[in-house]
């Protein structure tokens, strides 16, 4: 299928698309975002579509992955939305402290020994942790991708060697 012929199909099934975006969210914008992101992502990615496959399915395919994607990082960044007048609850001051002298060094200590990982393993192993997938870890890095997996593999088993350690 040509270039062509492909951006044509994918302008007519943007409707359908946006229909699909119903069974994720009922919010028109994040509706159009998820739809605008499966059309990028599967221009991007055209070269990977097989001729005479189904493209409303390999799209459907698409989008329910970015949806999972961006709601594991939305999980992840714990956004906190005060909603009240003069956003009452982010300006109280905050007069608890918890002290967890305990865990703070046990958060301490784990956070040095996953900083002293070697900065080649420990790169595309941070990007990991913070949901990037391996393709994009590879891009972003320019290195191919079972550099990626091996570093990540190698960064695990440093950090778990050092743990055991301790």
């Amino acid at each position: 299928m040509n270039t062509l012929t492909f951006s044509n199909q994918l302008v007519e099934m943007t409707d359908t698309l946006r229909l699909f975006t119903k069974r994720f969210t009922n919010n028109d914008e994040e509706s159009r975002d998820l739809v605008q992101d499966t059309i990028l992502k599967a221009l991007t990615y055209r070269h990977r579509f097989m001729d005479n496959t189904n493209l409303k399915g390999w799209l459907y395919t698409i989008m329910r992955n970015i949806f999972i994607n961006n709601y594991r990082r939305k999980k992840r960044t714990s956004e906190v939305h005060d909603n009240t007048e003069s956003q009452y609850y982010l300006n109280v001051a905050d007069d608890v402290t918890s002290n967890f002298p305990v865990r703070s060094l046990e958060f301490k200590e784990l956070t040095e020994i996953v900083e002293s990982t070697k900065e080649e393993f420990l790169r595309p192993f941070q990007m990991y942790v913070d949901g990037y997938h391996y393709h994009e870890i590879a891009e972003e890095l320019g290195i191919p991708l079972g550099t990626v997996k091996t570093r990540i593999f190698y960064a695990r088993k440093d950090i778990k060697k050092k743990i055991k350690n301790n």
